[in-house]
């Protein structure tokens, strides 16, 4: 919290004031302090252990079960009161400041969910009653939701002015976020169904599927790591075949995002186009060193192995379930528009949307990379050659979402190679990403000169160019 903004500063001073004055104002005559205490208790046990979700840094805290419970038990003023609870959280890594924001921002929450559950006709649970649906469930489910928006669209705010997100990277991030706090909140109906009947006994009976409920979570972000390390260790496998491609799938993966999220796909395919972006060159594992290094004009069987080399990706990683729709990407990233690309030639909509989004992005990077016999071209280049190969090698609407993404967020470029002391590095004068340079093919009667995306391509059919779905 260091650093803020004064915008930001002002946006804390006045959730924490407008806090403070709802709950100076309310009045607590018919709260039962003991009941309160103990459902307080249970707050800080929960704030205390949240549960990490596959989401940068977000956590949800198991604490939202006990505010919903006191939603229906204490009402709007008692929920704005525990919500207050987080100021002394068990989260000591917080920040005093952070701390406080947390706590007033909760107890609107809380109080904005309560006045909403009063003014559905909600009312606490009687063991007796009939109409628990219209009475409790009903207006719970109301101030349910009404407390999750309430929470992270203040959560926003500060977000936002501080700088620490974007919009767009908070929308995406609060579609997962929103699930687990729902969830959690959800809890808080048993709690307030079961105080009626067992008293404050209610809290330690959800403690424990709480508790598995977190370690359930928790496995799912160890195992979400260990796919992300998985993924890693092969991107670094295919990357230690040439210095000069260290950090492309990284890069590629961001640029797949980028167009992904401009074109409005949905999380869970964005999730998986990352996958696609950061594996798409893995059939490089299945294609001889020599050849991948070569600087001189290729072969036959060369430039068939390098056209072969998106088929071994699919067969490296084909196994992987997690991987999905990604495989399309994988395989097909090398296919052209006009159907003069590998490994089967496929045109048009023939290609899928994932393969279509990377190819745009794998070249962007190449284009804008340093290479053994180039130096990396700028960015208003990269675009001109982008706009160039529209229609003919890439998809207009690709390149068009990727452009509009490029200039709201920028790119950074890698840094320069350095190459090491102590090894002696073979580096290839050729790059079959960049398609200003093509790869040259020995044997050819008319070969592409650099830059002639779009122009007529070679007579002579190259293997794979005669496969055709």
């Amino acid at each position: 919290m260091r650093g803020l903004p004064l915008a930001a500063w002002a946006y804390v001073c006045g959730v924490v004031a407008l806090a403070t004055g709802l709950i100076a104002t309310s009045s607590f005559t018919d709260i039962d302090w003991a009941e309160l205490a103990v459902l307080a208790l249970l707050f800080l046990v929960c704030d205390s252990a949240p549960a990490r979700l596959n989401v940068a840094r977000a956590r949800v805290s198991m604490s939202f079960a006990a505010s919903l419970a006191s939603v229906v038990l204490f009402g709007a003023a008692g929920a704005a009161l525990l919500g207050i609870c987080a100021v002394v959280t068990g989260q000591r890594f917080f920040a005093p400041v952070k701390r406080v924001f947390n706590g007033a921002q909760l107890a609107l929450s809380g109080y904005v969910a309560g006045t909403v559950f009063k003014l559905l006709g909600g009312d606490r649970f009687d063991p007796g009653q009939i109409r628990w649906v219209e009475n409790v469930i009903g207006p719970f489910l109301g101030a349910l939701v009404t407390f999750v928006v309430v929470n992270l669209t203040l959560m926003a705010g500060v977000l936002l002015l501080s700088r620490q997100a974007k919009p767009r990277e908070l929308l995406h991030e609060y579609g997962q976020l929103s699930v687990g706090c729902l969830g959690y909140g959800m809890v808080g109906l048993l709690i307030a169904g079961l105080w009626p009947r067992v008293g404050p006994f209610a809290a330690v009976l959800v403690l424990l599927p709480l508790l598995i409920a977190r370690w359930a979570m928790d496995q799912a972000y160890v195992q979400q790591q260990a796919h992300a390390a998985t993924l890693a260790a092969l991107c670094q496998a295919v990357e230690t075949k040439d210095y000069y491609t260290r950090g492309h799938s990284e890069r590629v993966s961001r640029g797949s995002v980028m167009i992904a999220q401009e074109i409005g796909m949905r999380a869970d395919r964005v999730e998986a186009i990352r996958y696609a972006g950061m594996l798409h060159d893995v059939g490089k594992l299945g294609v001889p060193t020599k050849v991948l290094q070569k600087n001189g004009p290729m072969t036959e069987e060369e430039f068939a192995a390098i056209q072969l080399h998106p088929m071994r990706g699919l067969q490296i990683v084909r196994e992987i379930g997690f991987l999905d729709e990604a495989l399309a990407g994988i395989m097909h990233h090398h296919e052209k528009m006009n159907g003069r690309g590998y490994p089967m030639g496929l045109a048009g909509d023939e290609i899928p949307e994932f393969a279509r989004v990377i190819a745009v992005a794998d070249a962007f990077d190449s284009m804008t990379s340093t290479r053994s016999y180039r130096p990396a071209r700028s960015v208003d280049e990269a675009v001109a050659e982008l706009r160039r190969s529209m229609g003919d090698h890439f998809d207009p609407a690709m390149v068009e979402a990727f452009l509009r993404a490029l200039d709201r967020e920028g790119w950074e470029p890698p840094r320069p190679v350095v190459l090491p002391d102590d090894d002696v590095v073979e580096t290839t004068q050729q790059d079959h990403d960049d398609p200003s340079t093509p790869l040259r093919v020995a044997g050819d009667e008319e070969r592409q000169e650099p830059g002639s995306v779009g122009r007529r391509p070679p007579t002579r059919e190259r293997p794979g160019d005669e496969v055709r779905r």
